[in-house]
Formats: C-alpha cells, sequence, structure tokens
C-alpha cells in the first residue's frame, strides 16, 4: 500500500493540474451558449444563436476559408520540403547536415514577432508585400521545423536493413522510399503534419504583419473583435475550433496511432 500512494498522489496532482489548464476552454464554450449579448458565466439561458451568426456572417466565413486555405497550404509545402530535406539530412546526402538542421529549426526558437517583421522588411524591399503568396511562403518557414523535427525522429527509428533489403530485391530508389521508408514513418509525419496545421491556423504575431486586406484570417478576425469588445459570437466560433481541433486529433489517433511520435 505504501509503494502505491505516490504513484496515486502524482496522478491526482497531475488530473487538477489539467483539470486547472482547461478552465479557460470550459468557460469559453459555456459562454458560447448564453443568450445574452455579453459574456457571463454560468450562461444566463442556452441558446445556439451565436453559433447561427457565426456560421451566416459572411465575414467569419471567408475569414475560416481563408485560414483553412492557408493551413492546408502551407503544411501540404511543409510535408513535400520536410520530408526531402530530413531524408537527405538523414542519410548525409548533403554536406553540413547539422547545420541545416540547425537552420531548418531556427524557426521554433525565434520569437514569431522578429520573423513577422524580418519577413515583413525583406518582402517589402523586394515589392511583393500584401500577396497571399507572401503569408503562405511565411508559414511554411514557421511550419517546415515541426515537419523536420518529426521525420527526423521517425526515421531515426526504422531498421535501414529494410531499406537495404528492398533494394536488394529490385526496387530503385524513389520506389523503396514510396513503398518502405514512407509506410514506417508514416505515423510521425501525420503527428508533425497536425502540429503545422494547428500552428499556421492559430498564428497572429507573423500573420498580422503580412497579411493583405483581403487575406484576413479567423486568429485575426477574432483578435480584432477582442481588441473592439468582447461578445459571444467570439466565444462560438472559439468553441466550433475546439471541436474541430478534437474530432481531427481523435481521427489522426485512431488512424495512425501518433501518440507514440508526440
Amino acid at each position: 500500500m505504501n509503494e502505491q500512494r505516490p504513484g496515486l498522489t502524482i496522478s491526482s496532482v497531475a488530473l487538477l493540474v489539467v483539470l486547472f489548464l482547461q478552465i479557460p476552454v470550459i468557460v469559453v464554450m459555456l459562454a458560447s451558449f448564453s443568450e445574452t449579448s455579453y459574456l457571463t458565466i454560468p450562461p444566463q439561458g442556452w441558446t445556439l444563436k451565436w453559433f447561427e451568426a457565426v456560421l451566416t456572417d459572411r465575414t467569419y466565413i471567408d475569414a475560416i476559408k481563408n485560414s483553412l486555405i492557408l493551413a492546408v497550404g502551407s503544411t501540404t509545402i511543409s510535408l513535400v520540403l520536410g520530408v526531402a530535406a530530413s531524408y537527405a539530412i538523414f542519410r548525409k546526402l548533403v554536406p553540413g547536415s547539422e547545420a541545416l538542421t540547425s537552420l531548418l529549426m531556427a524557426p521554433l526558437i525565434i520569437p514569431s514577432v522578429v520573423i513577422g517583421v524580418a519577413l515583413l522588411q525583406y518582402f517589402t524591399l523586394v515589392g511583393m508585400r500584401g500577396s497571399f503568396w507572401v503569408l503562405l511562403i511565411a508559414h511554411v518557414v514557421i511550419t517546415v521545423p515541426y515537419i523536420v523535427r518529426s521525420a527526423l525522429a521517425s526515421l531515426s527509428g526504422i531498421d535501414l536493413a529494410v531499406e537495404e533489403a528492398a533494394r536488394v530485391l529490385g526496387a530503385n530508389g524513389f520506389t523503396t522510399f514510396r513503398l518502405v521508408t514512407l509506410p514506417l514513418i508514416k505515423p510521425g509525419l501525420v503527428a508533425g503534419a497536425l502540429f503545422s496545421f494547428v500552428t499556421s491556423m492559430e498564428n497572429v504575431p507573423v500573420t498580422i504583419f503580412l497579411a493583405g486586406p483581403r487575406d484576413t484570417t479567423l486568429p485575426i478576425l477574432i483578435f480584432t473583435s477582442v481588441e473592439m469588445g468582447v461578445n459571444p459570437s467570439v466565444a462560438a466560433v472559439s468553441t466550433l475550433l475546439i471541436i474541430a481541433t478534437a474530432i481531427v486529433l481523435l481521427a489522426a489517433e485512431r488512424w495512425t496511432g501518433f501518440h507514440r511520435f508526440v
């Protein structure tokens, strides 16, 4: 019995910490169902009108569409570039692999505001400011590190003899990578893609510097809405994001079991 008490205590503390961290999420979700036009906890009545307001508001629809296009596009490009770079680094196909790894990981340690200001100055100098493609490039810069990190972690865990066996049996390099290596590292890539997608979806510091008038994303819209005054429609769209994120994470976990790589 005495040996089990420390474990039970640690589990209890961990549960309390998790519950404490979820309090803001619970508050936001409860506020989105309130009948009042201002945030109240506990909710004054229950209604779905704020969700209807969000889903019928063209401003929110356009912002959600821009965010999804940006997140899907940057994640897809980051997957292609990140996997290629990770494989080249892992197999020592390029000189200075350690320096290249540090360069690709740099956006994780550099503050996002610094990245946003630097990219703004650069694209202003070359005359490309205000373009959606500029925003896409910026999001690729901040999402590639997640793909590289997860891909390198996955590659380090595979048995290279499997690749060698495929080559001995007549498969060329691309076929070996496509049919052998890629399926082995798929769970890690799914984990990296999810981190990249979420990072792109919720990014404000970089996006706010580079977004044009027609490229307003959902986080930017929420940020500006909160500045002008909080209302339950902001809580409603936040609740929709929470639910959508939970569904995607559960589906990805069931599909690949990516928890092993996070």
